[in-house]
């Protein structure tokens, strides 16, 4: 994360055009059902007192969407007209109440006696989304598409009525005979419910697996994640090296709860998914659930359980979610038409690849002479994050040919440049470049070993403690001059020297030469 950005950062994500989401979208199950429920209601449409459609209304729109040989036909007819209300590609008007009295009159015609099994409530028609769905800009598309993505996760997240209540079995005089529930018999309060923690814990999830496509060395969602291995890295501690028997029975029952949440989500188009095999549910019926730590770890065995990868339409479904929970989550080539302080802010924080791609897709189109002159002057700062815009400016100046020499040589004097600039040259192999100064030296060792500290675990980083260990070997002198380096990070730079050296002499010694540089402040 940049300096004082303290938000949650993840690796940049590689996206589609918005014109490619929105076809994912729009051939997405419940999308395209949900269009053609929305061109196949006809205005006055009866529905129930939730929307739903009544059981004649569901066999038409079964008919309509060609389920009628589907043994699941009326679940998914149902579940796309939630989702065309949910996105108001339909409209619900509830009837309107009759004065008391008139209900009486005779001849008069109305909706089915209340209390029938399925009386009209309301009426539904093509709603105000329906026109922008279908001739609308890919953004307009995708919005709507997250508005039901949305309603379809808090569904998800959701327990029904008989996962709250567990066995009811085990509550005395819950279940009658004839297997009515009394509602007086069961404590309420033991089933509270808290849907934002619910809420919380499949968005948990999901980021999983967002992060397994994002670091995956195969490509970006190439690979299938086992839902075992999901469900543990949101539940499951880091530093436990061993599952105990309550551990594997929590990822048991959280693999069991993924596996229904990731079957719902799969309709929107979000997540390839290979669901849990039913067998094994069956042997878990049987003989307590068998999960990896219980069975053979094999690859085939391990599909067993479940598979799971987002697509490109789900990473960018829950990368919106994240950046509406204050989760920096770049995309690659966001940066591209921005200026040169913001590619430079970014780019030290990023991994190596993707800070390359990135820097490439900024260069494309522009002059190498002009951009290196932006980036020069970008790279110029005292602040915090001045460090680290050098170390950006290295990177992308190093992508840079000839072409941008002159450029490089405008800033020979500067006393922030004039070191990376020398740099740059001598690689090149070019002519009549001054020698730095002993203080030049200093100051851009000083400002390198700035930026690599500025990053978030640069104190854990080998390649640092390498750095760090090289510097008295190579300059016998070096905590006795360093310290006079007028850079604003030196002090805190030989503090970190001093704890990070592995020989404590040299260590003592950096430590001694932060305090004179403090001293000096």
């Amino acid at each position: 994360m940049n300096p004082g950005d303290d938000r949650p950062t993840m690796p940049p994500v590689r996206l589609p055009s918005e014109a490619e989401l929105a076809r994912e979208a729009l051939a997405g199950p419940l999308l395209s059902r949900a269009v053609a429920l929305a061109r196949w209601a006809a205005p006055g449409t009866q529905v129930g007192a939730g929307g739903e459609l009544l059981a004649d209304e569901l066999k038409s729109a079964v008919a309509a969407l060609g389920l009628d040989e589907v043994e699941a036909g009326e679940a998914f007819a149902a579940d796309a007209w939630n989702f065309a209300v949910d996105t108001g590609l339909v409209e619900i008007s509830e009837n309107e109440e009759e004065d008391e009295g008139d209900g009486q009159d005779e001849g008069r015609a109305g909706p089915r006696a209340a209390g029938a099994e399925d009386a009209a409530a309301g009426t539904a028609a093509p709603g105000p989304e329906l026109g922008p769905i279908t001739a609308g800009a890919p953004g307009e598309v995708l919005d709507i598409w997250s508005v039901g993505v949305d309603a379809v996760l808090a569904d998800a997240a959701t327990p029904t009525f008989e996962d709250l209540l567990g066995d009811l079995s085990g509550i005395e005089g819950a279940v009658s005979p004839d297997g009515e529930i009394d509602p007086d018999a069961i404590d309420l309060d033991a089933l509270a419910f808290d849907q934002e923690e619910a809420s919380s814990q499949l968005d948990a999830a999901l980021g999983s697996l967002y992060l397994f496509a994002v670091t995956d060395e195969a490509g970006q969602g190439v690979s299938m994640v086992p839902l075992p291995m999901v469900a543990a890295a949101s539940i499951i501690p880091e530093d436990m090296d061993e599952l105990s028997a309550e551990a594997l029975d929590e990822l048991s029952a959280a693999v069991l709860k993924l596996d229904g949440q990731f079957r719902a989500l799969a309709g929107t188009g979000m997540l390839d998914y290979r669901p849990v095999d039913e067998s094994l549910l069956a042997e878990g019926d049987e003989d307590g659930a068998a999960f990896p730590g219980e069975a053979e770890e094999d690859e085939d065995d391990i599909s067993r359980y479940g598979l799971a990868r987002l697509t490109p339409l789900g990473l960018y479904g829950v990368r919106q979610r994240m950046r509406e929970a204050g989760i920096d989550a770049p995309v690659i080539g966001e940066l591209a038409d921005g200026d040169a302080s913001a590619l430079l802010g970014a780019l030290p924080f990023r991994p190596e690849a993707a800070a390359r791609e990135e820097a490439e897709l900024w260069l494309r189109g522009r002059a190498p002479l002009d951009a290196a002159r932006d980036l020069l002057a970008a790279a110029r700062g005292s602040d915090a994050a001045g460090p680290g815009q050098r170390l950006g400016c290295q990177l992308v100046l190093s992508m840079l040919d000839q072409r941008a020499e002159p450029a490089v040589r405008e800033v020979l004097d500067d006393a922030e440049l004039g070191g990376l600039a020398r740099v740059w040259l001598v690689e090149r192999g070019a002519a009549d470049v001054p020698p730095p100064g002993e203080g030049m030296v200093f100051w851009l060792t000083i400002d390198t070993l700035a930026a690599q500290l500025a990053l978030g675990d640069a104190e854990e980083s080998e390649e640092l403690r390498e750095l760090v260990s090289d510097l008295a070997g190579q300059h016998s002198a070096f905590f006795e001059k360093a310290w006079r380096a007028d850079h604003p990070a030196t002090a805190d730079v030989l503090e970190a020297v001093g704890r990070l050296h592995p020989d404590k002499a040299l260590a003592k010694q950096a430590r001694k030469a932060a305090f004179k540089s403090r001293s000096r402040e």
